[in-house]
C-alpha cells in the first residue's frame, strides 16, 4: 500500500482527458478533435471527427479541403467528415439520449455549425483545450448564455 497523496484530477480535466482519448479515433488528416458529452457526472455521448460510418476514410480518398486549398476555419461544407461535436450529438439521438442541460468536453472550441447545433440541443456549457479560428461562435455562445472554458493542457 502506497502512503502519501495521489493526484485525482477534477472533473473537467477527467472528461477532457475521455475527450483527448476519443480525439485518437479522428480519421481526418487535418486535424484530430474529440468530443465527450456529459450530464450529472455521467457520460452520455462521445464523437470524433471523420467521415460518416461506412464513407471511405479520407486516408484513402485524400483531403477535399486541401485539394481546393481551404483554409481552416472555413467553408466547413466543403469536407468528407463530421465534427466530432456533431458525431457525438448524433450517437447520443441514435440512442435516444437527451443532451439538455449537458456539457461538451471538446478538445477545440467549437465552430460555428457546431455551436449553433449545440445551442439548440441545449447543451448549457462547453470546456474545451484550443480556440478556433471563429469569433461568431463566442458571439453566439454568449449572447445564448452559454458557460465557456478553456482548459490549459489536462493531462497526457
Amino acid at each position: 500500500m502506497t502512503t502519501g497523496t495521489r493526484h485525482r484530477p477534477d472533473w473537467d480535466t477527467y472528461f477532457m482527458d475521455m475527450a483527448k482519448l476519443a480525439a485518437r479515433r479522428s480519421s481526418c488528416l487535418r486535424r484530430a478533435v474529440g468530443a465527450v458529452l456529459v450530464k450529472d457526472r455521467r457520460m452520455l455521448a462521445t464523437g470524433y471527427n471523420g467521415v460518416p460510418s461506412g464513407v471511405t476514410h479520407c486516408d484513402v480518398t485524400g483531403c477535399l479541403r486541401d485539394r481546393l486549398n481551404v483554409p481552416s476555419g472555413e467553408r466547413h461544407e466543403l469536407c468528407r467528415g463530421l465534427h466530432a461535436e456533431q458525431n457525438a450529438i448524433i450517437q447520443a439521438a441514435f440512442h435516444g439520449v437527451s443532451i439538455r442541460d449537458a456539457v461538451l468536453y471538446c478538445t477545440n472550441l467549437p465552430c460555428i455549425i457546431c455551436a449553433k447545433m449545440l445551442i439548440n440541443a441545449g447543451v448549457r456549457r462547453v470546456v474545451y483545450l484550443e480556440g478556433y479560428s471563429d469569433t461568431l461562435t463566442l458571439e453566439m455562445l454568449s449572447e445564448a448564455g452559454m458557460e465557456l472554458r478553456q482548459l490549459e493542457g489536462s493531462g497526457p
